[in-house]
């Protein structure tokens, strides 16, 4: 258990889920948050990482650092490696050195779909892409590295600052795009839960305040494919566009995606901690926080 007003560093706190987690922790008033940007760390250089984690004696670290670019990472396999593996790798094993607790997030698509029912913590994972393969690689190093760990699965991340690199996020773009009038396919075949950030970060707020270390699903509850989610954003905020189903073979993306990605929540249940609220709920949270909706 991380105790009241013990210094907390969050690693990616320039990104959608950092963000956030860096904006919930504080104001719960139980941390004393340090943000680390890229700017500040570079979790692929582990003396920078022993030097940046020794300074601010953390007694927990949270690891949203990660290349999320999925199809450009089939391209450039070394740098997913080297963010998403090696720079999981140097942050636990510093971690494990100074007694801290490490937080890392990781992805629905270390699996590979073929399931038809919500994916268990203990179910094998079957990585499709190099993405999902990094990550896991991640996974794996944090797990073995550092006993006193955290590892959070999660699916459909979309937060308000948005992603680097993704021109925002899929809530985002699909505004975009319908302002634009432009139209708008959307594949109908990959079945996920979207995933608020906000919602994510009160829930590692939560998992900070036990020591039941080990592996989490966690999720906003319920499912829906990319073409429901993208029509309830449409029809929450009113709009018509030229909009419709693809398939994912039709859409032609590098990396392979699972068809099925959904993740069932049993350790949390376990622990005694609620499930997420529903997606559809998260977004309309999402939309309000952004001025969207009021």
């Amino acid at each position: 258990m991380i105790p009241r007003s013990r210094r907390v560093g969050v690693v990616g706190s320039m990104g959608q889920l950092g963000s956030d987690v860096v904006q919930v922790l504080s104001e719960s008033g139980r941390y004393e948050v340090s943000p680390l940007s890229h700017n500040q760390i570079d979790v692929t250089d582990r003396k920078n990482v022993m030097r940046v984690l020794t300074h601010g004696r953390f007694e927990a670290v949270v690891n949203c650092a990660a290349f999320t670019r999925v199809d450009e990472c089939e391209d450039r396999p070394g740098e997913a490696f080297q963010v998403n593996a090696l720079g999981a790798h140097n942050v636990a094993s510093v971690c494990a050195e100074l007694d801290a607790l490490c937080i890392y997030i990781i992805t629905d698509y270390i699996f590979d779909g073929v399931k038809r029912t919500p994916y268990m913590e203990e179910d094998t994972p079957r990585p499709l892409s190099v993405y999902g393969l990094s990550k896991l690689a991640g996974e794996y190093f944090v797990r073995n590295l550092c006993p006193k760990h955290f590892v959070v699965r999660t699916s459909g991340l979309y937060g308000v600052v948005g992603s680097s690199g993704k021109g925002g996020n899929f809530v985002e773009i699909m505004i975009r795009l319908a302002k634009e009038r432009r139209p708008i396919r959307v594949v109908n075949d990959q079945v996920l839960t979207p995933t608020y950030a906000k919602d994510l970060a009160q829930k590692i707020k939560e998992l900070l305040q036990t020591d039941a270390y080990g592996l989490y699903h966690i999720t906003n509850s319920g499912q829906c494919s990319w073409y429901d989610f993208a029509g309830k954003i449409f029809e929450l905020l009113g709009l018509r566009p030229d909009f419709g189903p693809t398939t994912t073979t039709e859409f032609g993306a590098k990396a392979r995606r699972p068809a099925y990605s959904v993740l069932a929540h049993h350790r949390l249940r376990q622990l005694g901690l609620d499930d997420l609220r529903p997606w559809p709920e998260g977004l309309y949270a999402y939309l309000i926080e952004k001025g969207y909706l009021s």
